[in-house]
């Protein structure tokens, strides 16, 4: 008996020899060094990733990580370091051996970027099977008054505005309702989808980057994002040990722009705080005509918050943004409506969730987060309040990862939202009105060694409950599908499929009224159906040492389309105009070609191009951006970079009737910077000369083109500090 357990207990441990033995040869280590850039001196507390394993290490005091027991295989590994772009290397892990891969963090433009919005998981943007545009906090900064300023002529993406102050993006020729502003994944509760003259109050000097999907997000972010997503990245979603912080200040000749922002981390073990506020003011800007009345801005916001981020983890945020914006006017007219509007918004939100969990859910994370918003037009000569607007919004959310397998990984979730919307005065457009949604997604990818497929659905439930009007209720499905496959030489080709529903919104249900924000008298309609999208993207990109490039063509047939249709009448001065449904059809391009003269000079250009209209009559819709384009050069030796660059647009004649067309223009811009870096510390010094050739140029998209002319020349100074 004794020899028997003897013999079994010997046989056990030669079993569990060669399991172990077996597994220490089907994985590798990796480990490197991540230095910064113009220094080549190590950099702590970076955050190192393998993207398909979810897996990060911080780099130590020499700047050095290690992965222990990797699978052998072919990975995406990036070097995060908090408001200076990720850096991406490819790293090919070999069984029982050690592979090595150094990283230099750059603190100005990279071309390779990691997005998280797309799928809500890391990935490269090469790799998306949407097409995604990252914008770093340098450029960011660049034209900071405004998020559709700050974006604008990145391909695919314009702006619509009624001045500097309240500039929103339009992606693809689409606006309003149909395009989603994100925080750090949460909507912020604003109205400036609502009106050409709202503003989306964010602080963009503190954001790490942003995040611009483009083509419907429908499926993780519902039927408001039928047209793309822009998300906002703040980037406090992990500890670090020690002290880190930042400090910009900006200043600008054209409109006496002036401000700042400034924020500091702390972390010890597993806990974090932070905090970060900042302020702007922008007098009048100018432009060859002269200087345009009441387009001044104000704004001021600050926030803080603390989390622990172990295997379980959570965090709380609290914000608030306080901002003061005119509306330019007409000064043709005998008697003018002078109005500035008061944007306030308060924001609270509880995050939490667990990670690397043993089990079909791998990860978890839940989140509830209650935006209180409230703005007022105020009529500048007297001082009162002539409508007042407030929106409430609770919105909760819930995430599962599922464990990866070898080839399939995804996620599955929840999200619900009550909105509390109420306006009073003399533009109350819609009745005090209460909204539910509800919405229940999942979305699968099947990886293979270079190629992948993607899927996925949402059910979605939008109920309206107006006051004194009668109620609606919407249900919808949406689903997609794509796939990315590799044609060798860095190069792949990407296509996407997508069925898409939207829900009307409740303006286009219920306004009733005078508004001059969107130039129209709107009449809703209670009756109107939900929109029902098909769309096809393709998408070609290469990606080596001296060439990237990007060439998307995407094609939407929209079914009961949402449009305000003017009838000839006037009244309060304005066009009479129905919301209206037909068939339409958006069909565009938008390309990007990067070249490497020599290793410190490249060649930067991007087009972009959207044609839409009715299909019954072929009618052009209206503020649809025209082909535009902009080609420069980006020189760089050690920490100097010199960008010249050129913007072009065509004439718009493809209007809507009674719109306005607008001229083509051509602009020139110049921005310069100097990178002065320790091993802690790295100071940016940049100058951006716009519009140099002071050229009169009108945006097509604007709500005020047919009076109010863009900005003319100007210099924006920007200084930046980081220590980490």
């Amino acid at each position: 008996m004794k020899i028997g357990s003897r013999l079994f207990a010997l046989s056990f441990c030669l079993l569990c020899g060669l399991f172990v033995s077996g597994l220490a040869q089907s994985t590798g280590a990796l480990r490197g060094a991540v230095t910064l850039s113009g220094t080549e001196k190590p950099v702590h507390n970076v955050r190192v990733t393998i993207i398909q394993l979810r897996r990060s290490v911080e780099t130590d005091e020499k700047g050095v990580y290690e992965f222990q027991n990797v699978p052998a295989g072919r990975y995406d590994v990036t070097a995060h370091l908090d408001l200076a772009p990720d850096v991406v290397k490819s790293a090919q892990v070999t069984a029982g051996a050690a592979t090595t891969a150094d990283f230099q963090i750059e603190l100005s433009a990279v071309r390779e970027q990691v997005t998280v919005t797309a799928t809500g998981s890391e990935e490269t943007t090469f790799n998306s099977i949407q097409s995604v545009t990252v914008v770093g906090s340098q450029d960011l900064a660049k034209n900071p008054v405004s998020l559709g300023e700050a974006l604008d002529f990145e391909p695919g993406v314009a702006k619509r505005s009624s001045g500097p102050g309240t500039s929103r993006p339009v992606i693809r020729g689409f606006d309003g309702d149909r395009v989603l502003v994100l925080q750090d994944g949460q909507r912020i509760g604003a109205l400036g989808f609502q009106s050409g003259d709202h503003a989306e109050p964010l602080d963009l000097l503190s954001l790490d980057r942003v995040e611009v999907v483009k083509g419907p997000a429908t499926l993780l972010y519902g039927s408001s994002a039928i047209g793309g997503v822009v998300n906002a990245v703040s980037s406090h979603d992990s500890a670090h040990a020690g002290l880190r912080g930042y400090f910009t200040g900006i200043g600008a000749t054209n409109s006496y722009q002036g401000g700042g922002s400034a924020g500091i981390e702390y972390g010890k073990g597993a806990w974090l705080v932070w905090g970060n506020g900042g302020g702007q003011r922008a007098g009048d800007y100018k432009t060859p005509l002269g200087r345009v009345t009441n387009s001044f801005t104000r704004d001021g916001n600050g926030s803080g918050g603390f989390g622990y981020f172990g295997k379980g983890w959570f965090s709380a945020d609290f914000s608030y943004d306080n901002r003061k914006h005119g509306i330019p006017f007409d000064t043709s007219e005998e008697a003018p409506e002078v109005v500035f509007l008061t944007p306030r918004r308060a924001s609270a939100q509880v995050k939490g969730g667990y990670r690397g969990l043993d089990s079909f859910i791998s990860e978890g994370q839940f989140s509830f987060q209650y935006n209180n918003y409230k703005h007022d037009e105020v009529e500048a000569k007297t001082g009162e309040v002539g409508t007042a607007f407030r929106n409430n919004t609770y919105l909760y959310r819930g995430v599962f990862d599922e464990r990866r397998t070898s080839r399939l990984s995804g996620s599955f979730g929840f999200w619900g939202m009550r909105r509390d919307y109420e306006s009073i005065g003399a533009e109350a457009l819609a009745p005090p009105t209460t909204q539910n949604a509800f919405a229940l997604f999942a979305l699968q990818t099947i990886n293979f060694e270079h190629a992948a497929l993607q899927f996925g659905g949402r059910f979605e439930h939008n109920g309206y409950n107006p006051t004194g009007l009668e109620k609606r209720s919407f249900n919808g499905f949406s689903g997609a599908g794509g796939f990315r496959v590799p044609l060798g030489g860095g190069t792949a080709f990407v296509a996407n499929y997508t069925h898409s529903y939207r829900a009307p919104a409740m303006e286009e249900l219920y306004n009733n009224g005078p508004h001059p924000g969107n130039a129209a008298f709107e009449i809703g309609n209670p009756n109107l159906d939900r929109e029902s999208a098909v769309g096809i993207d393709l998408s070609l990109r290469h990606s080596s040492k001296r060439l990237r490039a990007e060439a998307n063509f995407f094609y939407y047939h929209i079914n009961n389309f949402i449009f305000l249709a003017p009838n000839g009448a006037v009244e309060d001065g304005l066009p009479v105009a129905n919301y209206a449904q037909g068939s339409s059809r958006f069909a565009g391009t938008e390309a990007r070609l990067d070249v490497g003269l020599t290793r410190n000079l490249w060649l930067l250009s991007s087009l972009d191009y959207v044609n839409a209209e009715l299909k019954d009559t072929r009618t052009p819709l209206p503020r649809i951006p025209p082909l535009r384009g902009r080609v420069g050069f980006e020189a760089f030796y050690k920490g100097f970079r010199f960008t010249p660059e050129v913007i072009m647009a065509r004439d718009q004649s493809r209007t809507f009737p009674l719109e306005t067309r607008t001229a083509g223009y051509a602009t020139v811009n110049l921005t310069a910077s100097y990178t002065i870096t320790r091993q802690h510390a790295a100071q940016t010094i940049s100058v951006n000369a716009f519009n140099l050739n002071d050229k009169l140029y009108f945006n097509h998209l604007s709500f005020i083109k047919g009076f109010v002319p863009e900005i003319g020349r100007g210099v924006r100074f920007v200084y930046t500090i980081r220590f980490f």
